[in-house]
């Protein structure tokens, strides 16, 4: 017969038990006979309210799942004749939300023709990406997607920690 090493609800050691006797003092206490490390000899096994354990469990679960934040992910559309007033403008909004944590999608949009010069739009995400480097960083070059020009940025370290 099994034995096992049988510790009560407030922690403290009860010594040295066969399995059956430890199930009948754990239906005694009206309580649930729980292994916790089967791997020592002999294996442990506790005395709980296993039902009461797993709600406990499951709401400290939920609990830092609350306390996690959720990184949002803010766009900043521009198109490639956007005005430098303008720009100025969407950038210091992009200023704004790396510095709450969120990451921005730059996008310049193409109506018409404008598609044909791509490199105006390449030349204005480079100069989003070098007017940001103080609190970013490039996660994401600039690639076409279908009519636009999507770039993605980070907030750096130190922006982060700080949020």
């Amino acid at each position: 017969m099994r034995e096992v090493r049988l510790i009560d609800e407030n922690g403290k050691q009860l010594g040295i038990y066969p399995t059956r006797e430890a199930l009948y003092v754990a239906m005694e206490r009206g309580l649930d006979l729980v292994e916790v490390s089967p791997d020592a000899r002999p294996p442990v096994c506790r005395l709980m309210d296993y039902g009461k354990f797993m709600y406990e469990q499951s709401r400290r679960e939920r609990e830092a799942r609350k306390a996690q934040k959720q990184i949002e992910v803010k766009e900043i559309q521009v198109r490639p004749k956007t005005a430098e007033h303008d720009v100025g403008f969407k950038l210091d909004r992009a200023r704004k939300f790396l510095a709450e944590g969120n990451k921005i999608r730059v996008r310049v949009r193409f109506r018409g023709r404008e598609i044909t010069h791509a490199d105006l739009a390449v030349e204005l995400m480079q100069r989003v990406a070098e007017e940001l480097a103080d609190v970013s960083t490039v996660e994401q070059t600039p690639r076409m997607e279908g009519r636009s020009m999507i770039m993605m940025l980070t907030p750096s370290l130190k922006v982060a920690e700080q949020a």
